[in-house]
């Protein structure tokens, strides 16, 4: 594994959005909550750094998607208000890059299984959305005792599947993986992304690319995650072996699917739901992919029901 570049940009309170946060999305606000940054090391000077939320023991764990990082939970967080540990998963955010880049489920797991018996060792949950949702089926598959429940959030095993083409519009801000792996300005940045997510506000984006972005030194704007850097055969890029481990998984799981997505088909859900027929099937109304971006009161209350009612 390599260290991820270091920002050499001005630098920023990454927690003093959190009151902006709270009044877009009409949540009360009476002071700064207790949150902290946390680094466990995985390997020999590799860390995985983690958000956590509140003075208790975790009660929560959240996994993020590919080309996001742990702040992209914390209006679901603001709303929730209870212990949790949002996780940078590798290659993310201000956790390490890896040598291999392989940022796959399997290899997520591998480091969640030294990180979470440290920081969330009683966590009655584990929310992921996207590639953290397929990494939440791996993990709840390989590691049950880490996963009292999975709550998965719009993605199946099947959501790599070449054969399925989606319009940039419809991929929303996950096609920035694709495109330049660096712009002049973070106004540049910005705007690209407020392009492609149609059902947030432009403030709120904004935020969001500041907590994903860092400055180079020749002035110049790059994401923090590794998902650029060259021609290189990306492995894991296939999750369709996940469906074996969603016909393993006995803790109880949530399916929240984005009303709006193209990420999920009704035959992605029947088959979650022929393999695991306990599952619970949701559908949040105007939300796209990123449901804790678009809708995060509904995907707050959701979480509340299901695991601790």
């Amino acid at each position: 594994m390599v260290d991820s570049p270091g920002d050499t940009g001005v630098d920023y309170d990454e927690f003093g959005f959190l009151e902006a946060t709270a009044r877009e999305w009409g949540l009360p606000w009476e002071r700064q909550p207790t949150v902290a940054r946390r680094d466990v090391e995985i390997a020999p000077g590799q860390v995985v750094s983690a958000l956590i939320w509140g003075d208790a023991p975790p009660e929560l764990v959240f996994l993020h998607g590919g080309g996001q990082n742990a702040h992209t939970w914390d209006t679901v967080l603001l709303a929730i208000d209870r212990p949790a540990a949002a996780i940078d998963l590798p290659g993310h955010g201000r956790s390490s890059w890896r040598a291999d880049r392989d940022y796959g489920p399997w290899k997520n797991t591998e480091a969640l299984e030294t990180v979470l018996p440290i920081l969330a060792p009683d966590a009655k949950a584990v929310v992921g959305m996207s590639l953290g949702g397929a990494t939440t089926i791996r993990l709840a598959a390989q590691r049950p005792d880490l996963v009292n429940k999975a709550v998965i959030v719009d993605v199946t095993p099947q959501v790599n599947d070449p054969s399925r083409r989606m319009t940039t519009a419809e991929r929303g801000s996950v096609a920035l993986i694709g495109g330049p792996p660096t712009y002049d300005s973070f106004e540049a940045m910005a705007q690209a992304t407020i392009a492609l997510s149609p059902y947030r506000s432009a403030e709120s984006v904004c935020r969001g690319v500041r907590h994903n972005a860092k400055q180079l030194p020749d002035g110049r704007w790059a994401w923090r995650y590794d998902l650029f850097a060259g021609p290189v055969q990306r492995p894991s890029a296939d999750f369709t072996a996940l469906w074996e481990d969603v016909s393993r998984i006995t803790s109880p799981t949530m399916l929240v699917q984005g009303g709006l997505s193209k990420y999920v088909h009704d035959e992605d859900v029947a088959e979650m739901r022929r393999r695991l027929p306990s599952l619970r099937f949701e559908v949040t109304p105007g939300a796209g992919h990123a449901v804790q971006s678009d809708r995060p009161l509904e995907l707050a209350r959701l979480i509340e029901d299901f695991v601790f009612a």
